[in-house]
């Protein structure tokens, strides 16, 4: 179990997020939508322990894969080295296999610059899910990609979340992507920023 209790979340004087809380199942996978600027990504921060300069606490698990708008790869490395750098006990035949699976296998020995936009944010994909993360955490992961690749990107992430089966918490601001890709959709909104359920179904999942 994944659970977030937020109090506050500042930068200098601005108090970006307010009082905020939610729980997030094995399995599970929960959209957080918003307008830019609010303080989505922040929060995708703060639970992945990236952030820890926050009025709170976080209980996450130890297995996490992270996903970001842009791949943040390793450009003087290969897109093998990538992997194995990160994941250190994953053998390089299992590397392999990984990046088989989001279709670069023929691009092991290329550098981040020889790739695609496309190509890389596959290895980006890779890298998260080689360690069988028990949470992926994705920040609009889909940006900036035309409609076809944007298309091949969720249907290869749906397969992987159907393998994998982690927790999910996704960061966008388009509802189809939040829709299709997860079964609880929060709003962010205010400023501070505060958490609001969609649907009186789920309403006690979020604190008060």
């Amino acid at each position: 179990m994944i659970a977030v209790e937020i109090h506050r979340k500042s930068f200098g004087q601005s108090q970006v997020l307010g009082q905020l809380g939610f729980t997030l199942g094995q399995g599970e996978a929960v959209a957080v939508l918003g307008p830019s600027g609010v303080g989505k990504s922040t929060l995708l921060r703060i639970v992945a322990g990236i952030d820890r300069q926050f009025e709170g606490h976080v209980d996450r698990p130890e297995r996490m894969g992270m996903v970001f708008q842009e791949p943040t790869l390793l450009p003087w490395r290969t897109a093998l080295q990538n992997l194995t750098l990160v994941h250190r006990e994953l053998p390089e035949a299992a590397a392999r296999v990984a990046l088989e699976k989001v279709g670069i296998g023929d691009k092991a020995e290329l550098f981040p610059g020889q790739l695609s936009l496309g190509q890389q944010r596959r290895l980006s994909l890779a890298r998260a899910f080689a360690g069988r993360p028990q949470l992926l955490v994705m920040d609009e992961p889909f940006v900036s990609l035309d409609p076809e690749t944007a298309e091949g990107m969720m249907q290869l992430t749906e397969r992987l979340i159907a393998e994998v089966r982690p927790a999910v918490l996704l960061v966008t601001h388009a509802r189809e992507e939040a829709t299709r890709l997860t079964g609880r959709i929060l709003h962010l909104q205010g400023s501070p920023a505060v958490l609001r359920a969609e649907g009186k179904d789920h309403l006690r999942s979020v604190s008060p």
